[in-house]
């Protein structure tokens, strides 16, 4: 039998429980996928809690969306993919077990140089960022905004803008700034006065914004220094975006992404893996914790009391 992280109700993350569950068989076009790490993410604390409302729960809900690990089984009709090869899993809910039957056109191939836990931590995060600028439209010699460039799709949206050519600018804590000045970006602090900070920090203007952290800071911040607000984009503010006359990925929204969004998004797990690979792109690794801990991950989300991405291991 494989083991599953689930959840027969919302609340707290003491909802969460470890169970028994049948193995999966690779239906056709899919692949079992014994999983070695699974990327928690902010999306499966808000999922749980019921702040981002899903449909009622009629059967236990399995948890987690990204995840990494190896092939076991090959489904009908599958090409590409062997028993024994390593890849990344995206956008596939029940990441938090040891087994899983994955749709091929969510897996990625992992190279040599890239580990379980950095594949685990990509899709949501690297996916996100990367669609959110492409749909943007950030280009080299601009300037973009990033609110919370010290999260996880902060420090992603950096590191592509930057690679791009682009000027950075991201808000973080104090104690943060020094990580988000080794991925590129000119860190400027939050609190009174961050529209003049980042004027100070660039003086040339702001072309571009792009919100991760969904406070009315970082809202009312981009309206007074982007000039154009199709150019404004919140991540996490979906349901109130249209009110400011800016744009939402995701984050709530009404909105549901396009099939060209939803493609930068898988395109970019590839992208990301090829460039740390090539030692230009960075992964925060945070805390490691059994899979049996799950609820411990989700409060350390809630209680914002760690740095980097947390992976289960199961």
């Amino acid at each position: 039998m494989a083991r599953a992280i689930v959840h027969t109700e919302l609340g707290s993350p003491d909802v969460l429980r470890l169970v028994e569950v049948p193995d999966p068989v690779a239906g056709p076009g899919e692949v079992v996928v014994q999983i070695e790490a699974a990327g928690v993410n902010p999306i499966d604390v808000k999922q749980r809690a019921g702040i981002r409302p899903l449909p009622p729960i009629t059967e236990p809900r399995h948890v987690g969306f990204d995840g990494a690990g190896t092939i076991s089984a090959v489904g009908e009709g599958v090409t590409g993919f062997a028993v024994g090869e390593r890849v990344a899993i995206g956008d596939t809910r029940g990441t938090y077990a040891t087994a899983l039957a994955v749709p091929v056109k969510n897996i990625t191939r992992l190279l040599d140089e890239v580990t379980s836990a950095e594949g685990a931590a990509l899709s949501i995060p690297a996916g996100t960022a990367y669609q959110a600028l492409r749909s943007l439209g950030v280009r080299k010699g601009e300037t973009l905004l990033v609110h919370a460039g010290s999260g996880a799709v902060g420090q992603a949206a950096v590191q592509f803008a930057a690679l791009w050519g682009a000027t950075v600018i991201a808000t973080a804590s104090p104690e943060r700034h020094e990580q988000v000045r080794a991925l590129g970006a000119i860190p400027v602090a939050y609190g009174e006065g961050l529209a003049d900070r980042v004027r100070e920090a660039a003086p040339q203007g702001v072309d571009v914004a792009l919100d991760c952290a969904g406070t009315d800071e970082a809202i009312q911040t981009s309206l007074d220094l982007v000039a154009d607000r199709e150019r404004i984009a919140t991540i996490v503010r979906g349901p109130d975006a249209a009110e400011f006359g800016i744009r939402a990925f995701s984050g709530g929204s009404p909105t549901p992404l396009t099939e060209q969004e939803l493609s930068w998004r898988r395109e970019a797990v590839g992208v990301a893996i090829n460039l740390i690979e090539a030692g230009d792109f960075q992964i925060e690794l945070g805390p490691e914790l059994p899979l049996a801990e799950a609820a411990r991950a989700h409060e350390l989300i809630e209680q914002h009391a760690a740095s980097g991405k947390i992976i289960l291991r199961p």
